[in-house]
């Protein structure tokens, strides 16, 4: 009987730890962003530093990539993105609203797929 209920009791701590994801301190992701200039660099890293849990942020015009360092136990990707789409920057997962947009300057104006 000790040995059922000591099975059981293994089985239960070796489940239950399995189906707990890791969050990682600090996670690298790199999000699609679409901005034009060095306007548009520091409005999308600001937007992103405003998300807590962002550790670095970095966006680099040429490829349109913003480069990340995140606490997964506080933020996710998805938060920095909607931040970004906030500020006028549609990124593969959030679009920008048209009213964001439109605040943008004129140089900003992005091509809208």
């Amino acid at each position: 009987m000790k040995n059922i209920i000591l099975g059981m009791m293994l089985l239960f701590v070796t489940l239950t730890t399995q189906g707990q994801e890791k969050k990682n301190k600090n996670a690298k992701h790199d999000v699609e962003v679409n901005g034009n200039c060095e306007m548009c660099k520091k409005r999308i890293e600001k937007a992103a530093y405003s998300v807590k849990g962002v550790k670095s942020a970095e966006y680099h015009t040429d490829d349109h990539m913003l480069h990340l360092i995140i606490n997964e136990e506080k933020c996710s990707t998805l938060d920095v993105k909607r931040a970004v789409a906030n500020v006028g920057h549609d990124t593969d997962e959030v679009k920008a609203t048209d009213e964001a947009y439109s605040k943008l300057h004129g140089c900003c104006n992005y091509e809208r797929k």
